[in-house]
């Protein structure tokens, strides 16, 4: 007798009462060889015999769902991490996943539930192209905002997840030029006390289950192949991770990088060093599936690795409830995407992402009684920019629309304060026509626009579309402005003389020229055979917008970046100078009207060091999404109490900045954490329209173990005449140390509304244990013996109160090298010096750059004398000598001498033993290398 289909009991994996690993394993079993390696793509195959769907990782989810047409567009994240609220960032990261789910059900196939969000890698240098992506320069408050925005995406039943967040990028990646070539200097302190602690948060709350790597080199290895994947980072959480990589990046190890030969190798790289998914040839998998076939048949790998792989994957997908009975899954309302309450969110976040950086004269919070007209002037004062990572704006309320709903459109002035110029030659002007052609012509002009780096934009005032360039070169007059991958509507104009320029395309990096026919075209290689255009300005952008702010009770001028151009994904910043142009609107409407309030929207900090010290109010965001309109008003006019706060530290200029290829925070005194320059404006600042006062510090003792705690309490006053927030920040300073410490860390931080006159008691737990700091001599985490100075206040340098204990913890001994051999990379210092790789699969070692570098080792115990060192080295090419000298690298008496030989390659590692001299007790010893491209892995001492 025959037994239909629906009567048949279904397997266990189909059983949502069994545990995970049970109905993870039971698919595993029923999978073929074949069908296993169609998972490990970003396209996962379908499996119809078992009825499996298809499958695919990655649906941007940064600030909202991107790439997917109109959907709730909140500011960025750099934006949402101004608010200091983990409560906000959960709320929208809730909304987030509400609207993937609804994309997701409407098409199954293309909208993956696997989001990838959020960004964590600290913002160490403002001038990464990508700083708007992350939350701060503090990977503490980082790892905070992240786990509260991947709740929100996870949603909060135990054990199932709305979405799958997905954490970019793993790991020291800050820099988008030569990305997937450069190397990342980070020693152990710098990597375990800053960079893996925003990673670690989030797994460990499981708020991110799965992470990507990044797409540079982590001392000389592909991050793609990071043993720390395995070692360390699955080790925070007992769900299974996922973890898949960058778009492309499996081919660069064969390509860019040049780290393996064959693409079979690199593939069996990635795959046992952690990577499940590997998103290469976009949705074409058979690429990516037969190099690892074929790595299978050349023995680089076993149907284990592919279990395991296979099986990280599948473990998501089944916490996604894709293998659930179908009344089990979840059916999201289409309103819901873009809905009111959504609207209101993202109006909130936008509200809360308002930093006042500077408020004096009384001119804010404006009056709507007795503002009978405001210039409202800029660039970005009736505009509303994307990012690479946005969803398609619904509406857009701009700071133009946003101040004539509160006031009325007849109070509001405005213009762009943008130029508009003729490109004039002998033969006419150069124009735009209503065909979107660009040629010669009796008269022409056009709008232009600064947005920095060198980058102009031209806009044709009859129209209103931007010059852009075709395959060809032709230049047309056709498109809405930058807002694609490949961004080709920026020009450089070159200066050739008194009154001449010429136009450099910056995409293609040709030259425009005029041909005998009219026509402009962006093709000419060399600068000589571009044409020469006589720039004459036809209205004065500056001289308008101080015309009308004359004219104004207040003028708002309001300028930033476009997150496209000057500062984005594959381009830095080179400076961090406010453009030129806006700028110079800037001084021309302060001249003109004394009332003048700055606005800046921009996706990172800038050096505004006049505006600071002439503009009597300033206020910054990043993009503020689709309602910053009526956020800026509300802020504008005191409706709401500006609560931003900067999560990272706006410097004065690059002076103050090391090179932005060194991630060495603490040997170049790098973030709020070691700087000791002056900055503009410190990490954590932010204004109110309100005053506030600390009071009444209290300790809860004066000495903590190191498994106890401190508990801190004060009191917050609001001073002001009118009810305000105020976040209150807690930091510490370890006072003394055998290791260098931050000048202070944040530790925790409070939100406080009091109205007028009233008071409020703050509290906060400070573990013992959170002061810890990795030890390079015994490679781990520990707490030292130590005074503590407590510092309470209102940013990393505005400090109100402070207070000292003491803490019970560890005295870290001498380095005992005769007894385990001396790690190089365990150095307390260097000169000239790099990691690198030992292996390609793991384990690091130490590069001299240069003739004469050092490491040095402080407290290192030879006891009663060593007799003999031998030190494992290499040396591609020529070889050289290291010496080992005691307390001083240039005139210390010289321990030995250990001889590198020629190895021929980097990886390959001998052993050169070297006699020591006479030598006993502790000492500082500093290795110096002869020459360049000398690599020392370890060294062991013996009696």
């Amino acid at each position: 007798m025959s037994t239909s289909p629906s009567s048949q009991v279904p397997p266990p994996f189909r059983d949502p009462a069994r545990k995970l690993p049970e109905r993870v394993g039971d698919l595993l079993d029923r999978l073929s060889l074949a069908e296993k390696l169609g998972l490990l793509h970003q396209h996962q195959a379908a499996v119809p015999r078992l009825g499996i769907a298809t499958f695919r990782t990655g649906t941007e989810a940064l600030h909202g769902v991107a790439w997917l047409g109109p959907a709730t567009v909140f500011p960025q994240a750099i934006g949402l991490a101004s608010s200091w609220n983990p409560g906000l960032l959960r709320d929208v990261g809730s909304a987030v996943a509400e609207e993937v789910r609804v994309f997701h059900h409407q098409d199954p196939v293309g909208v993956s539930l696997n989001v990838w969000a959020p960004v964590v890698n600290p913002l160490r240098d403002p001038r990464w192209g990508r700083n708007e992506e992350g939350y701060s320069e503090d990977s503490w408050l980082t790892g905070v905002l992240a786990v509260a925005y991947g709740k929100g995406l996870t949603g909060d039943v135990d054990g199932t997840l709305r979405t799958a967040p997905t954490l970019k990028h793993f790991l020291a990646y800050n820099n988008e030029t030569d990305r997937c070539t450069t190397s990342s200097n980070l020693p152990p302190r710098v990597l375990h006390d800053y960079e893996l602690p925003a990673f670690a948060a989030p797994i460990a709350a499981g708020a991110a289950v799965a992470m990507m790597p990044s797409y540079n080199l982590v001392n000389g290895r592909p991050a793609h192949l990071s043993p720390l994947i395995n070692d360390i980072v699955r080790g925070w959480t007992e769900h299974d991770l996922l973890v898949v990589s960058d778009a492309g990046a499996p081919t660069n190890l064969t390509g860019l990088q040049q780290y393996f030969d064959d693409a079979e190798k690199a593939y069996a790289a990635a795959l046992r060093a952690g990577v499940d998914s590997f998103t290469q040839d976009d949705s074409d998998a058979a690429p990516s599936v037969r190099r690892l076939s074929r790595a299978l048949e050349r023995g680089l790998l076993a149907e284990v690795d592919i279990d395991q792989a296979v099986r990280h994957t599948l473990a998501v997908r089944f916490r996604l409830g894709e293998f659930d009975p179908a009344d089990l899954e979840e059916t999201p309302a289409v309103e819901v995407v873009g809905g009111p309450a959504h609207r209101q969110l993202a109006r909130d976040a936008a509200r809360q992402s308002i930093v006042l950086l500077k408020h004096e004269c009384q001119v804010l919070p404006l009056s709507a009684e007795s503002t009978r007209r405001v210039a409202v002037v800029g660039p970005l004062a009736d505009v509303l920019f994307q990012d690479w990572y946005s969803g398609t704006l619904p509406y857009q309320v701009t700071a133009r629309t946003g101040l004539a709903e509160r006031l009325g459109p007849d109070t509001v002035e405005f213009c762009e304060g943008a130029d508009r110029i003729e490109l004039r030659t002998h033969d006419g002007c150069l124009g735009a026509h209503e065909d979107g052609s660009v040629t010669l012509a009796s008269s022409g002009a056009f709008d232009l626009f600064d947005f920095g780096g060198g980058a102009w934009t031209l806009r044709s005032p009859r129209t209103g579309a931007y010059v852009t360039v075709n395959d060809s070169g032709l230049l047309t007059a056709d498109h809405p402005g930058p807002n694609s991958w490949e961004v080709k509507e920026t020009f450089e104009l070159v200066a050739t003389g008194h009154a001449t320029s010429i136009l450099r395309h910056h995409n293609s990096g040709r030259f425009v020229t005029v041909g005998a026919d009219g026509l402009a075209m962006a093709t000419a290689v060399d600068a000589e055979a571009a044409t020469a255009f006589e720039i004459v300005t036809v209205v004065d952008g500056a001289a308008q917008a101080a015309q009308l702010a004359a004219a104004a009770d207040v003028a708002i001028v309001v300028v930033g970046n476009h997150p496209l151009v000057n500062g984005r994904e594959t381009e830095d910043r080179a400076g961090l100078d406010l453009p030129a142009a806006q700028e110079r609107l800037l001084r021309a409407v302060h001249a003109a009207n004394s009332r003048t309030v700055l606005v800046m929207s921009s996706s990172y900090p800038f050096s505004i060091e006049w505006a600071e010290e002439h503009v009597p109010a300033v206020l910054w965001s990043g993009h503020g999404g689709q309602e910053y309109g009526h956020a800026l008003a509300e802020v504008l006019f005191g409706d709401f109490d500006p609560v931003g706060r900067l999560p990272q530290t706006w410097y004065r200029s690059t002076a103050d900045l090391p090179d932005l290829f060194d991630y060495d925070i603490v040997g170049t005194d790098a973030t709020y954490l070691y700087f000791r320059g002056t900055p503009l404006y410190p990490f954590g600042h932010g204004l109110s329209y309100t005053t506030f006062a600390y009071s009444a510090l209290r300790l809860s003792a004066t000495s903590v173990p190191a498994d106890g705690e401190l508990l801190v309490s004060l009191t917050v006053t609001n001073t002001g005449a009118r009810a305000g927030r105020e976040i209150v920040q807690l930091y510490s300073h370890q006072q003394r140390s055998r290791a260098k410490q931050p000048l202070r860390q944040l530790r925790d931080f409070r939100h406080v509304s009091l109205a007028a006159g009233e008071s409020a008691l703050v509290e906060f737990t400070v573990p013992a244990a959170d002061l810890a700091f990795f030890d390079v001599t015994r490679n781990r985490r520990c707490v030292e013996t130590a005074r503590h100075s407590v510092l309470v206040g209102r940013s990393c340098t505005d400090i109100r109160l402070t207070g000292a204990f003491d803490v019970q913890g560890e005295r870290i001994p001498p380095r005992a090298v005769l007894s385990a051999p001396l790690q190089a990379t365990a150095f307390d210092d260097y000169c000239a010096v790099t990691l690198t790789d030992a292996a390609p699969d793991r384990g690091d070692a130490v590069r001299s750059l240069e003739d004469g570098a050092w490491l040095l080792f402080e407290d290192v115990d030879l006891a009663d004398g060593a007799a003999r060192c031998a030190g494992l080295v290499a040396a591609e090419d020529n070889g050289g000598t290291i010496e080992l000298r005691l307390d001083d690298p240039l005139h210390g008496l010289v321990l030995g001498t250990i001889k590198v030989p020629p190895t021929g390659h980097r990886h390959t590692w001998v052993a050169s033993a070297t006699p020591l001299a006479e030598a006993s007790g502790v000492h500082a010893v500093y290795l110096v290398f002869s020459t360049a491209s000398l690599a020392l892995r370890e060294l062991t001492f013996e009696r």
